[in-house]
């Protein structure tokens, strides 16, 4: 669509990004340098079971391709812990993607079965030990969140106010500016970290 000056691409799965997909992520303009994947897990036999048609290596070498193109490309990504099956060795590959990917936007979701699915069929994990492997995703996510946003501060970015007071910047971080009105948008310095929310004064 022409007339949309900022776009934003989500729920991605790897092998949708393809070659041309790729070359508009990365080159126009109007894409934004944030990707949101819908990777799940990572761990091969559990995206197996999930019947997802990527591998852990598809996601890890879809996110080496992106940064390679567009560096300041953020990526934020789905994760399902505690999946019917899963080990304590395959939820600690899950636990590593998010550093092999660079994941600084994760949402993390415990496996809750649903009644006459295949997964509701197979061996279930505990519902102690999925909500742990669950918390210990969210806080290995926040840590890694915590530290991207604070390596935001002092830079300057560009940013779109879409709420009065906050909005996001370009790579998906999200800004509290006093005094900003919705539909505002430039170039903001961002002072601090408050919280999951960065602060910041016009530039």
């Amino acid at each position: 669509m022409p007339e949309l000056p900022r776009l934003r691409l989500s729920s991605l799965d790897c092998i949708e990004l393809d070659a041309r997909l790729l070359d508009l992520a990365c080159h126009e303009p109007r894409f934004m340098p944030h990707l949101h994947m819908s990777f799940q897990a990572g761990d091969d036999l559990i995206l197996k079971r999930m019947k997802r048609r990527h591998s852990r290596a598809d996601a890890v070498r879809t996110v080496e391709r992106i940064k390679t193109l567009r560096p300041d490309t953020t990526i934020g990504a789905d994760l399902i812990a505690g999946f019917p099956t899963e080990t304590e060795e395959m939820a600690v590959n899950s636990l590593k993607l998010l550093e092999d990917c660079d994941i600084v936007s994760a949402h993390i979701f415990p496996f809750s079965p649903r009644p006459d699915t295949p997964a509701a069929r197979m061996p279930q994990v505990p519902r102690d030990v999925v909500k742990a492997r669950a918390a210990r995703l969210r806080a290995a996510a926040a840590t890694r969140r915590a530290f991207w946003l604070d390596s935001l501060v002092g830079s300057a970015q560009p940013v779109l106010i879409e709420g009065d007071g906050t909005g996001h910047t370009d790579n998906f971080a999200p800004i509290a500016l006093s005094g900003a009105q919705r539909g505002q948008s430039g170039i903001v310095r961002a002072t601090g970290r408050d919280g999951d929310r960065m602060t910041a004064v016009w530039a």
